[in-house]
């Protein structure tokens, strides 16, 4: 993780300058360039979209965004997965939803890579949940754990066939193998 000190750069600053890839955070003055996401880290993040999309898009309950900028109580972060209820999406006045996002996700996902700093993820959680996040999970393919957070709790520690939990307002069954089932995408035998 690269790591850049600017002595007298603001978030306001921050916000001005160009976007990078992998993209960058602002936390307490520093700017921290996530690391570039690798093969379990993308299926993860890909399938966590589509499977919350799938159930709550079409009857507007909520989105799940990739690697989308969060920008609230002084830092500028980018969850690998930010979930938002319907009402709390900003949208345009042609109806789109809008670039900036300038307020905490419902739910926050992280998805651990190799060289990433643990501690810089769940302070990330943790500031989302003091900011009015109702559920942080950090995602560990490695250990094949999730960290489960809600607010003043102690982080969770789940595996193995227990069921998930999610935001109340989402009907989502998912236990940790399944989640970890995803990285063996199917095999089927495509016909041209």
């Amino acid at each position: 993780m690269t790591t850049t000190l600017h002595k007298s750069i603001t978030l306001v600053e921050f916000l001005k300058l160009p976007e990078t890839k992998p993209a960058s955070e602002f936390i307490d003055g520093y700017i921290y360039q996530k690391p570039m996401p690798q093969g379990k880290h993308s299926r993860l993040q890909l399938k966590l979209c589509n499977a919350v999309n799938q159930v709550a898009e079409e009857p507007e309950i909520a989105l799940a965004f990739p690697e989308l900028r969060c920008t609230f109580g002084g830092r500028s972060i980018v969850p690998d997965v930010s979930v938002f209820t319907w009402e709390r999406i900003p949208f345009d006045s042609n109806g789109e939803i809008e670039n900036s996002f300038g307020i905490y996700p419902d739910w926050t996902i992280e998805i651990l890579s190799p060289e990433q700093s643990t501690i810089k993820v769940i302070r990330n959680i943790i500031h989302c949940l003091k900011y009015g996040t109702k559920l942080g999970w950090l995602i560990d393919p490695d250990e094949r754990i999730v960290l489960v957070f809600l607010p003043g709790q102690a982080p969770l520690e789940m595996s193995g066939e227990e069921i998930l939990p999610v935001p109340n307002f989402l009907k989502l069954n998912l236990t940790v193998t399944q989640v970890f089932t995803w990285l063996k995408p199917s095999r089927t035998k495509r016909m041209f």
